[in-house]
């Protein structure tokens, strides 16, 4: 199940944007994924991503390779730069919530894969909610493409695997037994039982892709993709004023088929489809209530969009939406942008929040003055959407907030006394 499903991550890393000479690079690093050589793809994306270090394709790319190799830190870092920067694909997606599992953030994973549920076919997302400690959900989500789909033997080798990880050995063994002979039902099993445990978390993504397990320093720091300084002073100043939509429970539609863990693990992850629109329900629209700031660990402060012609600075933003994870704020933008146009004048600002000890990352347009944020509101709500526009700025303080001035004046009027 291992090679098809790296090769199919992959995939999503070809080259979106000729540029003499790093256009080149990049080929050779995709030639050198294909032939397993995957030292001197490191070696080759990384080169191609500091040329070009705002090009998503070429991040993208370097993730690939980083998973491929192991390497699952830089693997997160790196898919999450790519997707800062535009890459929008539900391949990327899936590969970032993978990187994740095997880098112990099981809770980033699930927030990926819930705002994406809606994009990653549901066979990728049943067997990934249960890498991801999910197990309930994954087998709900396979259980449901069994029934409403032609059953295939990958399906239900992916539901066979999903019951295992929920500890549910006896419907694990009559699944898998539906497509191996008798005499190697008791090997899977035993394979699956030896990776059980918790902490094997690490060993479980590594052997689905067959990819090895290996310490890892992270992402070079001389490719690291730096936020706009007057983007994170923005979203500094609205931290605290801005109002967040507190989202429900994610429901779970009625999923369609997952991968296998057959014989090597090498088709567990099917080639999604680059997503080219995204249902209106993935997008989660915003409403106001009181927040308070993230806490300190909360790592993704701000990040802005590529605007075709940004506006000069404004004291006001418009904000159109909260979710469980930052990618799933920078998707909605495309999705909210596609719908009003006039938004693409505009930075997308993206600032993390907590509501009710959740954390979530709201997405709002940006370079407003308080005219022009009320019209943009209106327009947005005209289109379906829901918004609410707020100033940046701190609230003017008066004379009855700084006793220093009230001292001052007092003073002035008895001197002239």
């Amino acid at each position: 199940l291992a090679g098809v499903a790296v090769a199919a991550l992959m995939s999503a890393g070809t080259v979106a944007t000729a540029k003499p000479g790093a256009d080149t690079t990049a080929s050779e690093a995709q030639i050198a994924l294909g032939k397993g050589k995957i030292d001197k793809a490191i070696s080759l994306a990384e080169a191609v991503v500091a040329a070009s270090p705002r090009d998503p394709a070429y991040r993208t790319l370097l993730g690939n390779a980083y998973l491929r190799a192991g390497r699952f830190d830089s693997a997160v870092t790196t898919f999450d730069d790519a997707m800062e920067l535009g890459d929008n694909s539900a391949r990327t997606a899936l590969a970032l919530a993978l990187a994740n599992v095997a880098a112990g953030r099981n809770q980033d994973a699930v927030a990926i894969l819930n705002d994406w549920r809606d994009a990653i076919p549901a066979s990728d997302l049943g067997l990934a909610l249960a890498l991801a400690g999910e197990t309930s959900r994954g087998v709900a989500v396979l259980n449901d493409a069994v029934r409403n789909s032609e059953p295939s033997a990958k399906i239900r080798q992916n539901l066979a695997y999903a019951f295992a990880l929920d500890g549910r050995w006896r419907e694990a063994r009559l699944m898998v037994a539906q497509d191996l002979p008798a005499d190697k039902v008791d090997a899977r099993i035993s394979d699956w039982a030896m990776q059980a445990r918790p902490e094997d978390y690490q060993k479980r993504v590594a052997t689905l892709l067959t990819v090895p397990v290996r310490s890892d320093p992270g992402q070079p720091q001389s490719l690291a993709l730096n936020a706009s300084p007057a983007t994170q002073q923005l979203a500094a100043e609205a931290a605290a004023p801005v109002a967040v939509a507190d989202q429900p429970p994610v429901e779970l539609a009625a999923a369609t088929p997952p991968p296998a863990p057959v014989e090597n693990f090498d088709q567990a992850f099917v080639a999604a489809p680059v997503v080219q629109s995204v249902p209106s329900s993935a997008v989660r629209t915003a409403s106001v209530e009181p927040v308070r700031a993230a806490p300190a660990r909360v790592t993704y402060n701000a990040s802005v969009a590529k605007p075709r012609a940004a506006r000069a600075k404004g004291s006001h933003l418009v904000q159109l939406g909260s979710f469980a994870s930052p990618q799933g704020a920078r998707r909605a933008w495309g999705i909210f942008s596609k719908r009003n146009p006039s938004l693409r004048s505009y930075r997308m600002a993206i600032t993390p929040a907590v509501v009710h000890g959740k954390n979530f990352w709201r997405v709002a347009a940006a370079g407003f003055d308080a005219r022009s944020a009320s019209g943009m509101c209106s327009s947005v709500k005209a289109r379906g959407g829901v918004c609410f526009a707020y100033s940046a700025l701190p609230a003017r303080a008066t004379v009855a907030d700084k006793p220093s001035l009230a001292r001052s004046s007092t003073a002035t009027k008895l001197a002239r006394r």
